[in-house]
């Protein structure tokens, strides 16, 4: 087994991914160090070497020790070889001699009598068969206008695997008076196309060996292995974290059930689903007092009842939109489905960590360049010579672009991630403008209602009204776009609405709640200045022509006499209210709309108190509360 398999644990599911054609999705991990440049290459040498060792493979040369005034690999390394056959490009002559390969090999990355390029080559070290380990180090090549200089270092293994070849890329870039950069890709390449492979390439095992050892940082955050539970006291700290600017790995916020121990839940729930972001997410605990501070704080974005959410880079704690974009995975799945959670978890780390661009010291980084070890004999001329320069000429133009190659792709990342951030801003102030639209469309129909005796059509001769506006999908949305109605509060659970999405079949309970709102704001309109002509259910049944319709047979004045009476009945149907109109805190609610067809189909209960406060309050939407045909 090649080394980018998943560290075993107990609790993890023993059977294989799913298997798709063409390349597995590769890892790729983006991390700071607290460590010095030469102590971190010095880890990540010994991680590999205690890999290869416990593997049964040979353990590396130790690496040259870096000469200020030399190049460090301007002689062969101990023990290295030729292995020239897997960089040849397409098309190149079958039968070449030994020594002709090698004497063609010393012009890698250079034209035919010209000296060798500014990046040093690789020294390349065969520790058994197929196993390859590629070494190469050096200064970093001239960046921006004013970057500092710097170094890197890089190792590359490939080790076989069933039908293709594993390959494991470790770099470590620093930047004079910066931070050391670690970088660790790990990629799967099939023997032929059309093979079938994992979907993605499991997390690599010098992952769980190496975050420990190097204490690796995302901005100033402990990257680890293994999560870490947050007390009441911390939640302040953990919130700086998610809205920080500079935050590039995603942060996964668990909550505990209520009757279960943090870190029995941990180890039992959380330790297979995180088998598959280690090292590309920061993983959290909420205890059970943090769970209560952190969802008073973030409102929009909270997690309970054993969910788990993954918070994105730029979390905008205001904007109940913003709360869309961040995946929540319950905790019925996290049980039922634990693999098919792990998946889903790990989607959005791995697609940022594919698309971030690089930090500057990484980018820097120049593209392998292979170093073989010097020919018994070169021939001077003759047809060997000319199939010399000109196989020296196609690998120099390979090599260049792949460097070329390289180089767009940064670019590329940069302009995605300058889009995203433009859409961002550009989707938060559409929220804003849509909002004021809204709001003002819905009090001129209200506003023309008003002018209008029943039966006559609201007339729009600037053509301000234009359509009614459309309806939320969710009921997620429809919370969010309470504001669009001025005289309309909502003072209920938003987690009884909010579970109805789990319920809705084809968005009729969302569209139906949504002009039951509409209906409401405008009869509140009318309502407030005495012109309403009755109550809600008669101005329904009233309702002038180019207003909002709701049916009057949903529209209910009361609950029965027996519902009325009966003691725990009417409790559950005593809602929030504002001090002024009740001074309790809480009101009955009788006056219901019905969401959608029969005796258990969601309700919406509200108060009119257009006569008093001037607004209608709305204490409950939700699945339909205990009656006399659910006892």
């Amino acid at each position: 087994m090649s080394i980018d398999r998943a560290a075993p644990s107990a609790a993890a599911d023993p059977r294989p991914g799913p298997l798709q054609p063409g390349h597995a999705t590769p890892y790729r991990m983006t991390v700071t160090t607290r460590q010095s440049h030469t102590d971190a290459v010095a880890l990540v040498d010994q991680c590999l070497g205690a890999w290869l060792k416990y593997e049964g493979h040979a353990e590396p040369p130790p690496a040259p020790p870096p000469d200020p005034q030399l190049d460090p690999l301007s002689e062969p390394a101990p023990h290295s070889s030729l292995d020239l056959a897997p960089g040849l490009p397409p098309g190149s002559p079958p039968g070449l001699s030994p020594d002709l390969l090698a004497s063609a090999s010393q012009l890698i990355g250079a034209p035919p009598g010209s000296s060798p390029g500014p990046a040093p080559a690789a020294v390349r070290h065969r520790l058994g068969e197929r196993v390859i380990l590629d070494r190469d180090a050096g200064p970093l090549p001239a960046g921006p206008p004013g970057a500092p200089p710097g170094r890197y270092a890089r190792r590359r293994l490939r080790t076989p695997a069933a039908h293709g070849t594993h390959q494991l890329t470790v770099t470590v870039a620093t930047e004079d008076g910066g931070a050391s950069w670690i970088r660790l890709e790990a990629e799967q390449s099939t023997a032929a196309p059309g093979l079938r492979t994992p979907s993605g390439v499991p997390v690599p095992e010098l992952v769980n060996s190496l975050l420990p050892l190097v204490d690796a940082l995302d901005g100033t955050v402990e990257v680890r292995t293994q999560p870490r539970i947050i007390a009441a006291a911390e939640v302040e700290v953990l919130i700086d974290e998610l809205c920080d600017p500079g935050r590039r790995l995603p942060i996964v916020v668990a909550s505990v059930p209520a009757d279960l121990d943090p870190r029995d839940w941990a180890a039992d729930q959380l330790q297979p689903l995180l088998s598959k972001v280690a090292g590309l997410a920061v993983c959290y605990v909420l205890d059970p007092g943090a769970r209560v501070a952190f969802n008073t704080a973030l409102e929009f974005h909270a997690v309970y009842g054993g969910a788990v959410r993954t918070y994105l880079p730029e979390v905008d704690p205001a904007s109940r939109r913003d709360g869309q974009r961040h995946l929540v995975l319950p905790r019925h799945r996290i049980e039922g489905e634990p693999r098919r959670a792990a998946a889903l978890l790990a989607r959005e780390p791995r697609r940022l960590a594919a698309l971030a661009p690089l930090p500057e010291p990484l980018a820097r980084v120049p593209v392998l360049r292979l170093r073989p070890t010097a020919p018994a004999a070169r021939p001077d001329s003759g047809p060997d010579a000319r199939l010399t320069a000109e196989l020296s000429e196609l690998v120099t133009e390979l090599t260049d672009t792949q460097q070329h190659g390289a180089d767009e792709l940064q670019r590329v990342r940069h302009s995605l991630h300058r889009s995203h951030r433009r859409e961002l801003h550009l989707r938060a102030e559409n929220e804003l403008q849509d909002t004021a639209l809204r709001r003002v469309s819905a009090q001129l129909r209200a506003l023309g209602s008003l002018l209008c005796p029943p039966g006559e059509v609201v007339p729009d001769p600037a053509g301000l009204l234009g359509p009614a506006s459309d309806g939320p999908s969710t009921f997620t949305e429809l919370l969010y776009r309470m504001g669009e109605f001025p005289l309309v509060s909502f003072t209920g659970d938003e987690k009884e609405t909010v579970a109805l999405d789990a319920h809705t079949v084809g968005g009729n309970w969302v569209r139906l709640t949504w002009e039951g709102l509409t209906a409401l704001q405008e009869y509140a309109t009318v309502a407030v200045h005495g012109a309403a002509r009755g109550d809600f259910k008669q101005w329904c049944e009233h309702a002038p022509v180019g207003g909002s319709h709701f049916p009057p047979r949903k529209a209910v004045r009361n609950e029965s006499r027996t519902v009325c009476s009966h003691t725990k009945m009417r409790r559950e149907r005593m809602f929030a209210v504002p001090p002024s109109v009740d001074p309790s805190g809480r009101a009955f609610m009788g006056a219901h709309l019905r969401i959608g067809g029969g005796r258990t189909a969601p309700r919406l209960h509200y108060l009119d108190d257009c006569s008093g406060s001037g607004r209608i309050y709305v204490g409950y939407i939700g699945m339909h509360l205990t009656n006399t045909m659910t006892n």
